[in-house]
Protein backbone atom coordinates (compact mmCIF):
# COMPACT_ATOMS: atom_id res chain seq x y z
CA UNK A 1 0.00 0.00 0.00
CA UNK A 2 1.39 3.31 -0.67
CA UNK A 3 1.40 6.55 0.75
CA UNK A 4 -1.18 7.92 -1.19
CA UNK A 5 -3.59 4.98 -0.60
CA UNK A 6 -3.29 5.01 3.19
CA UNK A 7 -3.95 8.04 3.42
CA UNK A 8 -7.03 8.21 1.62
CA UNK A 9 -8.05 5.21 3.52
CA UNK A 10 -7.95 7.31 7.22
CA UNK A 11 -9.15 9.96 5.25
CA UNK A 12 -12.45 7.64 4.29
CA UNK A 13 -12.62 6.81 7.87
CA UNK A 14 -12.72 9.82 9.62
CA UNK A 15 -15.01 10.80 7.06
CA UNK A 16 -17.53 8.00 7.96
CA UNK A 17 -16.64 8.22 11.51
CA UNK A 18 -18.26 11.47 11.37
CA UNK A 19 -21.28 11.42 9.19
CA UNK A 20 -22.22 7.95 11.27
CA UNK A 21 -21.69 9.85 14.53
CA UNK A 22 -24.41 12.88 13.21
CA UNK A 23 -26.95 10.44 11.66
CA UNK A 24 -26.32 8.13 15.10
CA UNK A 25 -26.96 11.46 17.09
CA UNK A 26 -30.52 12.47 14.74
CA UNK A 27 -31.93 8.90 15.41
CA UNK A 28 -30.95 9.05 19.10
CA UNK A 29 -32.40 12.66 19.56
CA UNK A 30 -35.34 12.66 16.84
CA UNK A 31 -38.54 11.37 19.22
CA UNK A 32 -39.14 14.45 20.54
CA UNK A 33 -38.46 18.26 21.09
CA UNK A 34 -34.74 19.30 22.15
CA UNK A 35 -36.53 20.56 25.89
CA UNK A 36 -37.84 17.16 26.43
CA UNK A 37 -35.19 15.02 25.49
CA UNK A 38 -32.80 17.63 27.99
CA UNK A 39 -34.98 16.93 30.51
CA UNK A 40 -35.08 13.21 30.01
CA UNK A 41 -31.29 13.52 29.23
CA UNK A 42 -30.76 14.22 33.70
CA UNK A 43 -33.82 12.58 35.21
CA UNK A 44 -32.16 9.63 33.49
CA UNK A 45 -29.39 9.33 35.26
CA UNK A 46 -30.30 11.41 38.49
CA UNK A 47 -32.75 8.52 38.66
CA UNK A 48 -30.24 5.86 38.77
CA UNK A 49 -28.02 7.44 40.90
CA UNK A 50 -30.81 7.27 43.45
CA UNK A 51 -31.73 3.96 42.95
CA UNK A 52 -27.93 2.95 43.30
CA UNK A 53 -28.10 5.00 47.19
CA UNK A 54 -31.47 3.40 47.84
CA UNK A 55 -29.82 -0.37 47.28
CA UNK A 56 -26.54 0.47 49.04
CA UNK A 57 -28.24 2.04 52.45
CA UNK A 58 -31.05 0.09 52.57
CA UNK A 59 -30.51 -3.66 50.98
CA UNK A 60 -26.72 -3.21 51.69
CA UNK A 61 -27.30 -1.36 54.95
CA UNK A 62 -24.12 0.65 54.29
CA UNK A 63 -24.00 4.70 55.32
CA UNK A 64 -23.05 7.13 52.46
CA UNK A 65 -19.99 8.54 54.81
CA UNK A 66 -18.75 4.55 54.20
CA UNK A 67 -15.49 4.72 52.55
CA UNK A 68 -16.76 1.93 49.94
CA UNK A 69 -19.66 4.19 48.19
CA UNK A 70 -17.88 6.51 47.28
CA UNK A 71 -15.79 3.26 44.94
CA UNK A 72 -19.09 2.34 44.61
CA UNK A 73 -20.84 5.21 43.21
CA UNK A 74 -17.82 6.35 40.62
CA UNK A 75 -17.68 3.14 38.97
CA UNK A 76 -21.35 2.69 38.54
CA UNK A 77 -21.28 5.80 37.46
CA UNK A 78 -18.75 5.38 34.10
CA UNK A 79 -20.82 2.13 33.91
CA UNK A 80 -22.69 3.94 32.12
CA UNK A 81 -20.90 4.57 29.57
CA UNK A 82 -20.49 0.49 28.92
CA UNK A 83 -23.74 -0.04 28.28
CA UNK A 84 -23.94 2.76 25.83
CA UNK A 85 -21.17 2.30 24.05
CA UNK A 86 -21.62 -1.62 23.49
CA UNK A 87 -25.14 -1.59 22.41
CA UNK A 88 -24.15 1.88 20.15
CA UNK A 89 -22.11 -0.37 17.95
CA UNK A 90 -23.31 -3.48 17.86
CA UNK A 91 -27.09 -2.55 17.82
CA UNK A 92 -26.46 -0.37 14.82
CA UNK A 93 -25.67 -3.65 12.58
CA UNK A 94 -29.45 -4.88 13.53
CA UNK A 95 -30.92 -1.53 13.42
CA UNK A 96 -29.32 -0.47 9.69
CA UNK A 97 -30.02 -4.55 8.86
CA UNK A 98 -33.68 -4.91 9.55
CA UNK A 99 -35.11 -1.88 10.63
CA UNK A 100 -33.59 0.49 8.13
CA UNK A 101 -32.80 -2.14 5.60
CA UNK A 102 -29.94 0.35 4.88
CA UNK A 103 -26.52 -2.59 5.51
CA UNK A 104 -26.27 -3.14 2.34
CA UNK A 105 -26.30 -0.07 0.64
CA UNK A 106 -22.80 0.55 2.85
CA UNK A 107 -21.38 -1.96 1.08
CA UNK A 108 -21.12 -0.28 -1.94
CA UNK A 109 -20.69 3.00 -0.77
CA UNK A 110 -17.31 4.50 -0.28
CA UNK A 111 -17.53 4.56 3.22
CA UNK A 112 -15.81 2.70 6.02
CA UNK A 113 -18.32 0.28 7.72
CA UNK A 114 -16.05 -0.66 11.07
CA UNK A 115 -15.72 3.53 11.28
CA UNK A 116 -19.10 4.02 10.58
CA UNK A 117 -20.14 1.77 13.20
CA UNK A 118 -17.47 3.05 15.44
CA UNK A 119 -19.34 6.74 14.58
CA UNK A 120 -22.92 5.40 15.12
CA UNK A 121 -21.63 4.38 18.78
CA UNK A 122 -20.18 7.84 19.11
CA UNK A 123 -23.80 9.60 19.86
CA UNK A 124 -24.57 7.10 22.23
CA UNK A 125 -21.06 7.77 23.63
CA UNK A 126 -22.14 11.95 23.50
CA UNK A 127 -25.58 11.19 25.49
CA UNK A 128 -23.37 8.56 27.74
CA UNK A 129 -21.03 11.12 28.93
CA UNK A 130 -23.59 13.83 29.30
CA UNK A 131 -25.16 11.29 31.95
CA UNK A 132 -22.36 10.16 33.93
CA UNK A 133 -21.16 14.37 34.69
CA UNK A 134 -24.66 14.47 35.92
CA UNK A 135 -24.51 11.37 38.02
CA UNK A 136 -21.03 12.47 39.07
CA UNK A 137 -22.23 16.42 40.01
CA UNK A 138 -24.89 14.73 42.09
CA UNK A 139 -22.47 12.94 44.00
CA UNK A 140 -20.38 15.49 45.06
CA UNK A 141 -23.03 18.17 45.19
CA UNK A 142 -25.82 16.30 47.20
CA UNK A 143 -24.45 13.09 48.17
CA UNK A 144 -21.23 14.02 49.89
CA UNK A 145 -18.71 12.15 48.08
CA UNK A 146 -15.29 14.31 49.06
CA UNK A 147 -12.87 14.76 46.14
CA UNK A 148 -9.24 14.50 48.02
CA UNK A 149 -7.34 18.24 48.93
CA UNK A 150 -5.17 17.83 45.69
CA UNK A 151 -8.25 18.07 43.55
CA UNK A 152 -8.71 15.94 40.59
CA UNK A 153 -5.96 14.87 38.24
CA UNK A 154 -6.93 15.78 34.80
CA UNK A 155 -4.52 14.24 32.96
CA UNK A 156 -4.73 10.41 34.35
CA UNK A 157 -8.62 10.70 34.04
CA UNK A 158 -8.48 12.35 30.58
CA UNK A 159 -6.18 9.40 29.52
CA UNK A 160 -7.81 6.56 31.32
CA UNK A 161 -10.95 8.09 29.70
CA UNK A 162 -10.13 8.25 26.18
CA UNK A 163 -8.51 4.60 26.56
CA UNK A 164 -11.42 2.89 28.22
CA UNK A 165 -13.93 4.21 25.62
CA UNK A 166 -11.86 3.10 22.72
CA UNK A 167 -11.86 -0.06 24.86
CA UNK A 168 -15.48 -0.62 25.17
CA UNK A 169 -15.70 0.81 21.05
CA UNK A 170 -13.76 -1.81 19.56
CA UNK A 171 -15.52 -4.70 22.09
CA UNK A 172 -18.78 -3.47 20.36
CA UNK A 173 -17.10 -3.48 16.90
CA UNK A 174 -15.90 -7.44 17.97
CA UNK A 175 -19.79 -7.97 19.18
CA UNK A 176 -20.87 -6.69 15.92
CA UNK A 177 -19.26 -8.58 14.14
CA UNK A 178 -20.96 -11.54 15.86
CA UNK A 179 -24.00 -9.86 15.48
CA UNK A 180 -23.88 -9.86 11.39
CA UNK A 181 -24.08 -13.37 11.84
CA UNK A 182 -26.82 -14.10 14.03
CA UNK A 183 -30.60 -13.75 13.92
CA UNK A 184 -32.21 -10.35 15.14
CA UNK A 185 -33.22 -12.19 18.13
CA UNK A 186 -29.38 -12.25 19.60
CA UNK A 187 -30.00 -8.60 20.52
CA UNK A 188 -29.13 -9.39 23.55
CA UNK A 189 -25.53 -10.14 23.43
CA UNK A 190 -24.75 -6.44 24.39
CA UNK A 191 -26.39 -6.23 27.52
CA UNK A 192 -24.76 -9.93 28.00
CA UNK A 193 -21.41 -8.88 28.18
CA UNK A 194 -22.02 -5.59 29.74
CA UNK A 195 -23.70 -7.72 32.38
CA UNK A 196 -20.43 -10.06 32.65
CA UNK A 197 -18.38 -6.63 32.62
CA UNK A 198 -20.31 -5.44 35.72
CA UNK A 199 -19.68 -8.46 37.59
CA UNK A 200 -15.68 -9.05 36.61
CA UNK A 201 -14.76 -5.83 36.61
CA UNK A 202 -15.47 -4.50 40.05
CA UNK A 203 -17.70 -1.89 39.35
CA UNK A 204 -19.93 -1.74 42.44
CA UNK A 205 -17.60 -4.52 44.57
CA UNK A 206 -14.02 -5.05 45.00
CA UNK A 207 -12.84 -7.95 42.74
CA UNK A 208 -11.44 -9.13 46.43
CA UNK A 209 -14.49 -10.68 46.64
CA UNK A 210 -14.88 -12.90 43.78
CA UNK A 211 -12.87 -16.34 43.96
CA UNK A 212 -9.73 -16.47 42.66
CA UNK A 213 -10.89 -18.12 39.07
CA UNK A 214 -13.20 -15.10 38.60
CA UNK A 215 -10.48 -12.45 40.19
CA UNK A 216 -8.18 -13.42 37.06
CA UNK A 217 -10.73 -12.95 34.67
CA UNK A 218 -11.21 -9.97 36.01
CA UNK A 219 -8.04 -9.09 36.08
CA UNK A 220 -7.73 -9.70 31.93
CA UNK A 221 -10.13 -7.20 31.41
CA UNK A 222 -9.26 -3.65 30.67
CA UNK A 223 -12.41 -2.26 31.89
CA UNK A 224 -10.78 -3.27 35.04
CA UNK A 225 -8.19 -1.17 34.75
CA UNK A 226 -10.23 1.52 33.26
CA UNK A 227 -12.13 1.76 36.33
CA UNK A 228 -9.28 1.82 38.47
CA UNK A 229 -7.24 4.51 36.88
CA UNK A 230 -10.91 6.58 36.88
CA UNK A 231 -11.03 6.37 40.86
CA UNK A 232 -7.14 7.10 41.27
CA UNK A 233 -8.20 10.37 39.13
CA UNK A 234 -11.47 11.35 41.25
CA UNK A 235 -10.83 9.78 44.81
CA UNK A 236 -6.72 9.60 45.11
CA UNK A 237 -7.51 5.43 45.66
CA UNK A 238 -8.81 3.17 43.30
CA UNK A 239 -10.01 1.40 46.44
CA UNK A 240 -9.62 -2.42 44.91
CA UNK A 241 -6.92 -4.69 47.08
CA UNK A 242 -6.01 -6.69 44.01
CA UNK A 243 -4.99 -3.99 42.26
CA UNK A 244 -3.41 -1.49 44.71
CA UNK A 245 -0.06 -2.88 44.79
CA UNK A 246 0.45 -1.50 41.04
CA UNK A 247 1.51 1.90 40.22
CA UNK A 248 -0.83 4.28 38.24
CA UNK A 249 1.76 4.26 35.32
CA UNK A 250 1.45 0.10 35.36
CA UNK A 251 -2.50 0.51 35.63
CA UNK A 252 -2.56 2.86 32.55
CA UNK A 253 0.12 0.53 30.43
CA UNK A 254 -1.81 -2.35 31.11
CA UNK A 255 -5.16 -0.23 29.92
CA UNK A 256 -3.26 1.00 27.04
CA UNK A 257 -1.91 -2.67 25.89
CA UNK A 258 -5.01 -4.34 26.26
CA UNK A 259 -6.74 -1.71 24.41
CA UNK A 260 -4.35 -2.03 21.48
CA UNK A 261 -4.80 -6.05 21.46
CA UNK A 262 -8.41 -5.43 21.83
CA UNK A 263 -8.48 -3.05 18.57
CA UNK A 264 -6.58 -5.31 16.26
CA UNK A 265 -8.29 -8.31 17.61
CA UNK A 266 -11.70 -6.60 16.62
CA UNK A 267 -11.06 -5.22 13.57
CA UNK A 268 -9.66 -8.92 12.41
CA UNK A 269 -12.71 -10.71 13.80
CA UNK A 270 -15.41 -7.94 12.33
CA UNK A 271 -13.70 -8.52 9.05
CA UNK A 272 -13.57 -11.95 9.10
CA UNK A 273 -17.28 -11.83 10.29
CA UNK A 274 -17.89 -9.39 7.49
CA UNK A 275 -16.78 -11.57 4.92
CA UNK A 276 -18.82 -14.53 6.07
CA UNK A 277 -22.11 -12.78 5.83
CA UNK A 278 -21.09 -11.58 2.37
CA UNK A 279 -21.04 -15.17 1.11
CA UNK A 280 -23.99 -16.38 3.07
CA UNK A 281 -25.97 -13.18 1.89
CA UNK A 282 -26.58 -12.61 5.95
CA UNK A 283 -25.92 -8.22 4.70
CA UNK A 284 -30.10 -7.97 3.56
CA UNK A 285 -31.37 -10.63 5.92
CA UNK A 286 -34.94 -10.30 7.65
CA UNK A 287 -35.00 -12.00 10.98
CA UNK A 288 -37.89 -9.79 12.68
CA UNK A 289 -39.56 -12.82 13.87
Amino acid sequence: MTWKEARARVEEAGRSLWVAAWLGWQIESNWTDPFLFAVYSVVKPVAGALILVFMYVVVARGGLANPLFPYVFVGNAFYIYVGAVLMGVSWAVIDDREHYGTLKYLYVAPVSVPAYLLGRGAAQTGVATLSTGITLLVGVGILGIEIPPGGVHGALLAGALVLGLLSLAFLGLLLGGATLLTARHNYFLGQAVAGALYLLSGVVFPLDVLPPPLQALGKALPTTYWLEALRRALLGDGGNATLGALPTGTVLLILGLSTAGLAFASVLVFRLAEGLAHRRGLLDMQTMH
